[in-house]
């Protein structure tokens, strides 16, 4: 069932993605010697589409959140979906999904969330109520009323935290093998957020993005996933390295410290919880996607033996399939109910 997507010749244009792999079924054991710096603003990581940015003003400090807006390609359906990445990667990731969405009428909007991709990278507290107010700002300011809302792994608790408080401008959402399925902070002691200054070398930090990335897919490693190691892996050569760090560390303890479980139960929007259910992030998947479709008022659930973390890249074509027919549905009309008579995640 795995099927790859090609990016667009675009994103080649500034940032050579690596060849090295081809002839590989396992990633290099060391960094390809042409990779160099990225930029910690990422503004030497070539994204698909012309890369906007939103004023926006948290704890009274002035920043940018960086988004791509593109237009259908074909006749409009007169639907717009709003794309969350998860925390390994930024809007760029979602270059195929958006290529397909697009082409089927959507206009479709890639976000980068504050402390990744092009957006500012402030050394706060960070919650998903900040990603959810601004992702309403920006919609108001490109007078959208309405959008389907789609996240990604720690993106999905950004669309739990979004559809919750804005049922209103939520039309469908769609959760694409989330994280953060369950609270964590009982019997766990709060640990304050720390950074002790200290850095990887390079080849430490290139074997920890890479494990990171292979634990994803369960249908083998493919030589074109290697393009999602490279960015955050050159930051490494960053003088801002350290920024990076620190912020990297500060977004993590939002995955515990501000859980979205009690989100789903005020999530009346129709909704899509889908995925891998050979997801190597979770213990067992097929459950905790069970458990969070049984929480939501009205949702369907699609899962895919035999594929992990990253479906849209492991099951492109199904995935994508599954989506847009999931996306022109009526809102108004009951999500598909027959996964409850299945014996996923019993």
């Amino acid at each position: 069932m795995s099927l790859r997507y090609t990016l667009s010749l675009s994103m080649l244009c500034t940032f050579t993605w690596t060849s090295a792999a081809t002839a590989q079924s396992q990633p290099p054991s060391e960094p390809p010697a042409e990779w160099g710096v990225t930029a910690i603003d990422f503004s030497n990581v070539p994204y698909p589409y012309p890369v906007e940015y939103l004023d926006v003003e948290v704890y009274g400090r002035n920043l940018q959140m960086a988004f791509m807006d593109v237009a259908p390609a074909g006749t409009p359906n007169g639907q717009t979906v709003v794309l969350f990445h998860g925390f390994n990667f930024a809007g760029y990731a979602f270059a195929g999904t958006m290529d397909i969405l697009r082409n089927a009428g959507f206009r479709t909007i890639a976000i980068d969330r504050l402390g990744f991709g092009r957006s500012s990278k402030p050394i706060m507290h960070y919650n998903f109520h900040i990603p959810a107010r601004n992702t309403k700002r920006l919609l108001d300011h490109l007078s959208i009323d309405q959008a389907a809302i789609l996240g990604h792994s720690m993106g999905g608790m950004v669309a739990s935290r979004f559809a919750m408080t804005y049922p209103q401008t939520t039309s469908h959402v769609v959760f694409v093998n989330q994280i953060g399925m369950s609270d964590s902070r009982p019997g766990r002691e709060w640990s304050e957020p720390s950074y002790d200054g200290s850095k990887p070398t390079p080849q430490q930090h290139y074997q920890q993005v890479l494990r990171g990335q292979m634990r994803y897919y369960v249908n083998g490693w493919q030589p074109e996933y290697l393009r999602w190691v490279q960015a955050p892996y050159g930051v490494v050569f960053s003088s801002e390295f350290d920024r990076w760090l620190e912020v990297q560390g500060l977004l993590g303890q939002a995955i515990s410290e501000d859980p979205v479980v009690y989100d789903w139960q005020h999530i009346s929007s129709k909704a899509m919880v889908i995925g891998g259910a050979d997801d190597q992030l979770s213990q067992d998947f097929p459950a905790d996607a069970r458990r969070v479709a049984e929480s939501l008022h009205n949702a369907e659930l699609v899962l895919y033996p035999g594929v992990g973390h990253n479906p849209q890249f492991e099951n492109s074509q199904q995935f994508h399939a599954d989506l847009i027919r999931f996306l022109e549905s009526d809102p108004n009309e009951p999500a598909d109910q027959g996964w409850r008579s299945s014996d996923w995640g019993r």
